[in-house]
C-alpha cells in the first residue's frame, strides 16, 4: 500500500527541499509518514475552509502550496487560527505537506505552469537557483583564532570539494585598521592606527550557505566587524534548462500590451482583482518574463534580461512607478492566488505519475482574500 510518505517522496523528488530559499519552510507539517495514503487533494493555501473540505472528502494528505507554519510558533492550540487547521487535520486523518520555493524553483515548477498559461515556452529562469553553485570565501582572522573560527565554518557546511572536507588555504601577512568613535576593538585602541598579525584563509562553500556562513563567522569571529570577502564562481550551467525563479519566453507573434492583458486575464483563474497592466497599451510585447506570486523584487533583474513585459503578482504603486520611470519593461500584476493555483494540476499530475493507485483530487475553493473590485459607474 501506498503510504504518506511514498507521496511525500514523489513530491520531493519532483520538487527537491534543497531548491527552496534559506527563510522558507517546506515540507510534512503534521501527519504520519507510515499512514496509508489512499487519497490525495491540493490546494494553494491551507485555510480553515480547506482544512474542512480535504477532511470531508476523505483525503489521507493534503498538498499545498504556501506552508501553514513559516515562522516559529509557540502554541498550535486548537483555539488559535493556525492551530484549529492542524486539529482538524489530525482529527480527520489528514497529513499536510508544502511545496513552495522549491516548487517554483523546479522544472517543472510554479512558473513553468503560468508560463504555458500565458502562450510562452519556459526558459531561462529570472533567478538562477542552482544547488550547485559554489562561492570563494576569503577572510582575515588573527592567527590565534584561526582553528576555532574555520572549524565553526566547516562545521556550518564550508570546506567541501568532492569526497574531502575541511578544505582550505591560508597564508599569513598584516593587517591593519583604525577604530573610529564608537568602535569596540578587540585589539588596539579607539582613534589610534593597529596593525597585527593576520592569517588569510580561502575556502569554497555552496552559495545557498551564504547567509548561514556569514552569521556563524560574524559569532565565531574575534572582532567585532571581521574582514572578509565572498566571490560567486563561475558557472557552466545551461541557463535554459537550469532551475531557479521565475521564467523567460517568447509569444509566437508579437501583440499589443493591451492584448496581451486580456490574453492573462482570460488564461487564468478569475478573481474580483483581475487582471492590470502598466505601460503603453499599444506596445507591442513578444519576449516575457513570468514569476508566480509576488514578484516585485525582481523588477530589477527583468530590466537587464531584455524582455518587453512583465507578468507577476503583488505589485505595488512607488516601485512600479520607479521601474516604469527607469526605462523597464511593461508589467502586468494578477491576483497572487490566480498565478500560483494552476500549479495544482501540476502537483497532482506529479502524484498520479508516481503513484497510480492513489487518488487525487483538486479542492477548488478560491483562498485569493479579495472577494469585491468596484468601479465608478458611469
Amino acid at each position: 500500500m501506498t503510504t504518506v510518505g511514498d507521496v511525500v517522496h514523489a513530491l520531493e523528488t519532483a520538487y527537491p527541499p534543497r531548491l527552496a530559499e534559506s527563510w522558507d519552510a517546506v515540507g510534512l507539517i503534521c501527519g504520519d509518514p507510515a499512514e496509508p495514503a489512499r487519497k490525495v487533494v491540493f490546494a494553494l493555501d491551507c485555510t480553515q475552509a480547506v482544512a474542512e473540505r480535504a477532511v470531508e472528502l476523505g483525503a489521507d494528505l493534503l498538498v499545498v502550496h504556501h506552508p501553514l507554519l513559516m515562522h516559529g510558533v509557540t502554541s498550535v492550540a486548537a483555539n488559535t487560527p493556525k492551530g484549529k487547521v492542524v486539529h482538524t487535520l489530525i482529527r480527520g486523518g489528514c497529513a499536510l505537506f508544502a511545496a513552495h520555493t522549491n516548487a517554483d524553483s523546479a522544472r517543472p515548477g510554479v512558473s513553468d505552469k503560468l508560463a504555458e498559461l500565458v502562450g510562452i515556452t519556459p526558459g531561462r529562469p529570472i533567478k538562477v537557483v542552482d544547488p550547485a553553485a559554489q562561492d570563494l570565501w576569503g577572510v582575515h582572522i588573527p592567527p590565534g583564532d584561526v582553528d576555532r573560527v574555520m572549524q565553526a565554518l566547516f562545521d556550518a557546511g564550508a570546506g567541501h570539494i568532492g569526497n574531502y572536507s575541511h578544505c582550505a588555504f591560508e597564508w599569513d601577512g598584516r593587517g591593519g585598521f583604525t577604530p573610529e568613535e564608537g568602535a569596540d576593538p578587540t585589539d588596539g585602541h579607539v582613534g589610534e592606527h593597529f596593525t597585527g598579525e593576520e592569517t588569510r584563509v580561502q575556502f569554497v562553500a555552496p552559495s545557498s550557505l551564504r547567509g548561514k556562513l556569514t552569521a556563524v563567522l560574524r559569532g565565531a569571529h574575534p572582532y567585532e566587524e571581521p574582514a572578509f570577502d565572498v566571490v560567486t564562481l563561475e558557472s557552466t550551467v545551461d541557463l535554459e534548462t537550469v532551475t531557479g525563479l521565475g521564467r523567460v519566453g517568447k509569444l509566437a507573434e508579437p501583440m499589443t500590451l493591451r492584448a496581451f492583458t486580456q490574453q492573462v486575464a482570460d488564461a487564468l483563474p478569475e478573481t474580483a482583482w483581475g487582471v492590470r497592466a502598466a505601460g503603453d497599451p499599444d506596445q507591442m510585447v513578444q519576449t516575457v518574463a513570468v514569476s508566480s506570486g509576488s514578484g516585485d523584487s525582481f523588477l530589477d533583474a527583468v530590466s537587464t534580461l531584455g524582455v518587453d513585459v512583465y507578468v507577476t503578482s503583488d505589485l505595488r504603486h512607488h516601485p512600479v512607478d520607479e521601474h516604469l520611470r527607469a526605462g523597464g519593461p511593461a508589467v502586468i500584476d494578477t491576483a497572487h492566488w490566480a498565478s500560483e493555483f494552476p500549479w495544482t494540476s501540476q502537483a497532482s499530475e506529479v502524484v498520479a505519475e508516481a503513484c497510480p493507485e492513489v487518488e487525487t483530487e483538486i479542492i477548488t475553493l478560491h483562498t485569493d482574500p479579495w472577494t469585491i473590485s468596484a468601479h465608478p459607474k458611469s
